[in-house]
């Protein structure tokens, strides 16, 4: 099931002297959040579109998985101005793709997918992406040199070329068609020796009847068969015999394979480039909602994104910890109260399974003092005349 999309509108548009700040969106009453689990969420924001010919592109978010999210997004999209909001999919058309994406052990990794000539390239390299519970800043820096560089926490954790990092063009080199090894290249750097020799006591069996075995006494032959004795390895044998390893003097190394220039291949300096943004969208699946996204940023200056990372990331990272650490102390004290509370109703319950086991005892209780009724019955035979007397 898709939530309905949704549109966020754009807080500020800010322009300086030396920085254009094209989208800025600080949800000030706390954030973003995805609010129920296995859903699909769409939701975007048009600001006023530009192109960033000429001039860095910096994408940049916060993203807590506040969750413990066990499979899910937590990436943004660049899209084109012509997007249709109220039809926004996952198979709309976008330029860029970049953030977090979480599923399982395998999958943490920071997705940086660039849009080329309408197809998506994902990038060469490995990324990972933080998967505790804590606020993240993620930042994408696109440069009009083409290169790029991805930034967790105002850190660089990547960098490097567009064209060597995704399969945006063909290859500049292939290997020549009509190339071929010649026939007497020899590459085995070593040989067998021609002048050694096997051995004339090598050839020995794997296995020999044991010498120490002897026939049962109640073997009977018409009945059992041919007696043979077991057989044990023998420790003569001495295994295949393969002749000792010289240099090769005719050996001519590693045959490598001719490259001529791709005829396929043709340069393209404007790899980074994109006429139209004008969307920033949330376009994710989750299992386990609760992700907050908060901080978004498009610029053309890389100092100014830094700088309003620091001012709101980096000032929230410190409190945010401490008051993470006391409530997982809080949780931790609860717990070991529950252990508690737990294990001494379980002791009750065994002594109380232990007293019904016990041997009732007799309730009359044995004394060696005569009880007042039998004092009674004792005068009481006094009064009474003797046999004698009778």
């Amino acid at each position: 099931m898709r939530l309905p999309v949704a549109v966020f509108a754009l807080l500020a548009v800010a322009i300086t002297t030396n920085a254009t700040v094209f989208f800025k969106e600080q949800f000030l009453d706390g954030g973003l959040q995805t609010s129920q689990d296995a859903r699909f969420y769409a939701l975007s924001s048009r600001f006023e579109p530009f192109s960033n010919e000429g001039k860095p592109l910096v994408i940049q978010f916060t993203v807590k998985h506040e969750q413990k999210i066990d499979c899910g997004g937590g990436y943004v999209k660049i899209f084109p101005t012509d997007l249709d909001q109220a039809n926004m999919h996952g198979d709309s058309q976008y330029y860029i793709m970049f953030g977090p994406d979480i599923c399982g052990y395998s999958t943490k990794k920071v997705h940086v997918i660039f849009n080329y000539k309408g197809q998506n390239h994902l990038i060469k390299k490995d990324i990972r992406c933080k998967d505790d519970e804590h606020t993240h800043l993620y930042t994408l820096i696109l440069h009009p040199d083409q290169t790029y560089e991805v930034k967790i926490n105002n850190e660089k954790v990547e960098s490097g070329s567009l064209e060597e990092d995704w399969d945006f063009l063909p290859p500049k080199k292939i290997k020549d068609p009509e190339a071929k090894k010649p026939e007497d290249w020899d590459d085995r750097a070593k040989i067998d020796d021609p002048e050694d020799t096997k051995p004339e006591d090598w050839d020995k069996p794997e296995n020999i009847p044991d010498p120490d075995a002897k026939k049962p006494d109640d073997w009977d032959e018409d009945m059992d068969g041919e007696w043979e004795p077991p057989m044990i390895p023998n420790p003569e044998y001495k295994g295949e015999w393969k002749p000792k390893q010289i240099d090769n003097p005719n050996y001519k190394g590693t045959w490598v394979h001719p490259e001529i220039d791709n005829p396929e291949y043709t340069a393209d300096d404007s790899i980074y480039k994109y006429d139209n943004i004008g969307v920033l969208g949330l376009d994710l699946w989750q299992v386990k909602s609760g992700t907050i996204f908060d901080n978004f940023f498009i610029s053309d200056d890389v100092k100014e994104a830094e700088e309003f990372g620091k001012e709101t990331w980096g000032a929230t990272k410190g409190p945010e910890k401490k008051m993470k650490e006391k409530q997982d102390e809080e949780e931790r004290k609860q717990r070991d109260e529950e252990e508690k509370s737990k294990k001494e109703e379980d002791d009750d319950n065994e002594e109380g399974d232990e007293q019904e086991d016990e041997p009732e005892e007799d309730e009359e209780e044995t004394t060696d003092e005569p009880s007042q009724v039998d004092e009674e019955e004792e005068e009481h035979d006094e009064d009474k005349p003797s046999k004698d007397e009778l």
